[in-house]
């Protein structure tokens, strides 16, 4: 078998390679593209771009690939007043007034947040109609700091699962791979992010909703203490464990996000526990909590059984970078966890009971129940189960509800004593023990309960990529009012090295458009018989289609061309798609490329093997570097 030969592939501008975040925008090949809320102030501080440009630019990538493309589908509706509210920003610039770093930096909602102006229908059939009078608390904050409400994104129906499929909305994609479920239930705004669709994005927690949509797409989230954030004009899952918060893509944006919104709210009596917060708290105190002399502990409980081994192997590589740099790190093992966390979520007593209340205050909205939301069939299937326990769990049985919360407060108390019994600044464990799962199935792995069900505070920051490419988080949780640390600390981490990779299918527009399918050709010859394959590389799905033509053979003595990838020290190449059987002298097909593959078809480990009576023949593939 001769050495595999070089092919370098047409159109590489097609494909763009990895750069670092903002990278593409300083280049000025598409403003918004991984650009930070504070490159795109600097911008439009320099009269290189208004903020009208900026909705401009996110509104082409959401025609590009929120419904073509990848067809991530993250957005439930679009705000139509979003330039004019732009304009109107820009007008106020160029007077000398410039209320903060959100004046003029377009924004995504999660469809669970109230405003005046576009329907809150949390996804749901159900609440199609449902127009609230005004603007709830984080969302006025943010209007009167100047963001610019792009849209709402999708989410997962009445915010009661992690993969983000709704009646609504349908089901929104992972744009690191569009098979895959973004997590949930704010992954409308996760994908949203993570594909630049706007600067940074707000969801809600009630058991992970920040958390896993951060971690399955690449982004930093906090769900704050209990009380910091006010809960006023979102639609209720569980008033004990709701709380609202910002996705980013920076710890940096992070901070300026929740500098905003955190704070007192007279009409949510929990945000007491926020008087006297400080305005720039977050963005102040980025570098004041280095990572020399942090102590950490990693709870064991979530890191073996069913984990999956690469996100495992990931979150112990980010334990042992943040020990490089100064940090403490020790293992725990909490000997009756399993009994501290189960039958601790209050969301299933409190839902129905919730909305109505919530649907009370909203004029015109009617009655709503679980009971004649499972009658009318208005809610998607998969929610069929959910909706019968939020119709049935603790009815007739207030004292269960008694205990789940009484356990609550138990989880609450013996996790703030452990922390001070270690003497660790928090407890550190994977954001999910499973990836993302493909569309229709259900999401194993969550270890949302914990920070949930307790009230403490928790943040989840990239950790790295498990090895079929899809992004892995890992999840710090702290004691009550250590938010500022926790930012600070994913702040530090990111000043280690950079973590964040932009999905390969959501790439910079160029012109305005998405780049076009990659073409090229491959020959392989055998002998006589000659082989030649047509690909078409779609980076925007990750799906490769082939054409196969072979000549010098007949049916009789060609045996196969396959698709192989380099094998490693004890594996030979194996085989990863056939494109032509026995007797098979022409075909077609596709196939997606998984990360792995993806990344073995930039790094040139891609091979092309014809097998014939005579012998076999490999030609590799070279190609230029990908996302």
């Amino acid at each position: 078998m001769s050495k595999p030969t070089r092919l370098f592939l047409l159109a590489a501008a097609s494909i763009l390679p990895l750069v670092p975040v903002g990278a593409q925008a300083r280049a000025g090949r598409d403003p918004v593209y991984e650009a930070s809320i504070s490159e795109l102030q600097e911008g439009m501080t320099r009269g290189r771009w208004t903020s009208a440009r900026l909705v401009d630019a996110y509104l082409a990538r959401i025609r590009a690939y929120d419904q073509k493309g990848p067809a991530l589908n993250a957005m439930i509706r679009l705000n139509p007043n979003a330039r004019r509210d732009a304009l109107a920003l820009d007008a106020e610039r160029r007077k000398g007034r410039v209320r903060g770093p959100l004046h003029g930096i377009p924004i995504v909602l999660k469809d669970n947040f109230d405003t005046f102006d576009l329907p809150t229908s949390a996804a749901s059939l159900a609440l199609a109609g449902v127009q609230p009078p005004d603007d709830g608390f984080i969302v006025k904050r943010l209007r009167e700091a100047g963001a610019v409400i792009i849209g709402k994104t999708n989410m997962h129906e009445l915010a009661a699962g992690i993969t983000s499929v709704s009646s609504l909305g349908g089901q929104t994609r992972n744009p690191y791979d569009p098979m895959r479920c973004p997590g949930g239930s704010s992954g409308g705004t996760g994908a949203a992010v993570a594909a630049s669709f706007a600067a940074v994005g707000w969801g809600s927690d009630t058991c992970g909703s920040i958390r896993i949509p951060s971690a399955f797409n690449n982004l930093v989230g906090l769900r704050p203490t209990q009380g910091l954030a006010s809960r006023d004009g979102v639609v209720p899952l569980s008033h004990t464990q709701d709380i609202p918060g910002p996705l980013a893509r920076s710890a940096r944006d992070l901070a300026i996000a929740l500098d905003v919104t955190v704070g007192f709210d007279a009409a949510d009596s929990t945000t007491r526990a926020a008087q006297g917060w400080s305005t720039t708290a977050f963005t102040d105190s980025l570098s004041a909590y280095p990572l020399r002399g942090t102590r950490i502990a990693v709870l064991t409980n979530y890191m073996t059984g069913d984990i999956d081994a690469d996100i495992r192997d990931s979150v112990r590589a980010m334990t042992r970078t943040m020990q490089g740099a100064g940090a403490s790190v020790i293992d725990v093992r909490v000997a009756d966890f399993d009994s501290l966390t189960a039958n601790v979520s209050a969301t299933n007593y409190e839902t129905d009971a919730d909305l109505q209340a919530y649907l009370k205050g909203i004029p015109g909205a009617g009655s709503v129940t679980a009971k004649n939301i499972l009658s009318t069939g208005l809610f998607h299937e998969a929610m069929t189960a959910r909706i019968t326990l939020m119709d049935t769990t603790g009815k007739g049985d207030p004292a269960a509800y008694g205990r789940v919360l009484a356990k609550q407060q138990v989880l609450r108390s013996r996790f703030i004593a452990l922390m001070d019994s270690l003497q660790v600044d928090m407890i550190a464990y994977p954001t999910s023990r499973k990836r993302p799962v493909l569309v229709g199935e259900p999401q194993p792995g969550s270890t949302c309960v914990l920070s949930a069900a307790s009230g403490l505070p928790a943040l989840s920051a990239p950790a790295g990529f498990t090895n079929d490419g899809l992004p892995v988080g890992i999840e710090f949780l702290g004691r009550p009012r250590s938010d500022v640390r926790l930012v600070a600390l994913a702040w530090s981490l990111e000043q280690l090295a950079a973590r964040r990779r932009p999905p390969s299918t959501t790439p910079s527009l160029v012109s305005g458009k998405a780049p076009l399918p990659l073409v090229f050709s491959q020959t392989t010859r055998q002998g006589r018989t000659r082989a030649t394959t047509r690909f078409r590389f779609d980076a925007l799905t990750n799906v490769l289609s082939y054409e196969v033509l072979v000549t010098g053979a007949s049916a009789s003595t060609f045996h196969a061309l396959v698709l192989r990838r380099d094998g490693n020290a004890t594996t030979g190449a194996p085989v990863i798609h056939r494109l032509a059987g026995p007797g098979m002298l022409s075909a077609s097909g596709s196939l997606p490329l998984s990360g792995q593959d993806r990344r073995a078809l930039a790094d040139g480990r891609l091979q092309v093997s014809l097998f014939t009576r005579e012998g076999s023949q490999t030609e590799g593939i070279r190609a230029v570097s990908l996302p």
